[in-house]
């Protein structure tokens, strides 16, 4: 994808591994959610804070950095969202792709950097909510280090099948994974993401055993896929969405609430008999924790403003994404319950990353 006019692209060389997911549930967290903030640690919002530091903020370009490859799904969101907020705030979005470890490098980066508004994160569920259960020894601490500026945008998540495979629905893959001697192997885009725990969560529901084989990048997860290396996996709708239509994969069924539009055909889980398979992926704005309420409030403005622009609107939900852009609040509060939510799964599975 071209670099937007006003943005810059550096691509530091990481340890590669995409990942990504949450479950809609969790939109329903209001006082809950904002409990369970406090007792998970995130930073609370302050009003006591200069807002002196707002009013010329931006004087110099802005690092909005992302933690997978350029041309994956995430890093198609950041520079449309980027350009956009570039344009509105009078200063350039620098975009800095710091793949690797499910988004891990870009938000220890982001989490340790100066708070003064100047570096900034897109992050989803894998570094935020799963990551400090699924990992014993993380460089960073996002209920401590980061600060929710806005939810931006989700995914769902489709389960697909190599057009090879003998399932032609949810019930037909459930019976032929019952009958499987051995587990059966479930492509995951890196251990501890959500397409991983998805895989576990549906296995356990569906009476079978997975294996999960973790691959570095997604081009090589999807690769496997379509040569049926593996049996299935669970993508994100706007990752699927071309090699569904283009035929190089099967659909089976979505973990969204209702059809996708960009794939009307394909049934909901509900639908198929596992309404219990609800989960996806949002991706949040994030900024250091200590960044000046002031400049939070301007970030949030502007952010909620440019997802919700006609041609901004209109390129994400091409991409797959469907549009969020919520309050600061909103923000916190569907984290913690996620946070806690996805504890539970990880506890259930008993994975440990390290």
């Amino acid at each position: 994808m071209n670099t937007p006019k006003n943005t810059l692209a550096n691509t530091p060389a990481n340890t590669p591994a995409d990942m990504k997911l949450t479950r809609r549930g969790c939109l329903a967290a209001g006082a809950a959610g904002a409990a369970a903030s406090l007792a998970l640690g995130w930073p609370q919002l302050s009003f006591s804070q200069p807002a002196a530091s707002a009013q010329a903020y931006p004087t110099r370009p802005v690092r909005l950095a992302v933690g997978f490859a350029p041309g994956t799904g995430p890093d198609v969101l950041t520079r449309v969202l980027g350009q956009r907020l570039g344009e509105t705030i009078g200063q350039p979005m620098v975009i800095e792709n710091r793949a690797g470890a499910g988004g891990q490098i870009a938000a220890q980066f982001v989490a340790k950097s100066p708070a003064d508004g100047y570096t900034l994160l897109i992050a989803d569920v894998s570094a935020i909510s799963i990551a400090p259960a699924a990992f014993s020894k993380l460089q960073y601490d996002p209920a401590r280090e980061l600060v929710p500026v806005s939810e931006v945008v989700r995914t769902d998540f489709i389960l697909v099948v190599p057009n090879s495979s003998p399932a032609k629905t949810v019930a037909d893959f459930v019976k032929m994974a019952r009958a499987e001697k051995d587990k059966v192997n479930f492509g995951t885009f890196g251990a501890g993401t959500p397409g991983h725990f998805g895989a576990e969560m549906f296995a356990e529901q569906g009476g079978f055993k997975v294996e999960p084989v973790h691959f570095r990048a997604t081009g090589d997860a999807v690769t496997a896929i379509i040569a049926g290396d593996v049996q299935a996996a669970f993508v994100s709708t706007a990752l699927a969405m071309a090699q569904v239509k283009g035929e190089k994969m099967r659909a089976l069924a979505t973990t969204a609430p209702q059809r996708s539009p960009l794939l009307p055909a394909v049934p909901t889980f509900t639908e198929s008999g596992f309404p219990k398979a609800d989960f996806s992926a949002w991706f949040v704005l994030f900024a250091p924790a200590g960044t000046p309420q002031a400049v939070l409030d301007k970030l949030n403005a502007q952010a909620v403003a440019a997802v919700q622009a006609p041609e901004v609107r209109r390129r994400l939900e091409e991409a797959g994404f469907s549009i969020a852009g919520s309050s600061a609040a909103d923000a916190r509060s569907m984290i913690a319950a996620e946070t806690v939510r996805w504890q539970k799964v990880v506890a259930a599975t008993g994975f440990k990353g390290d």
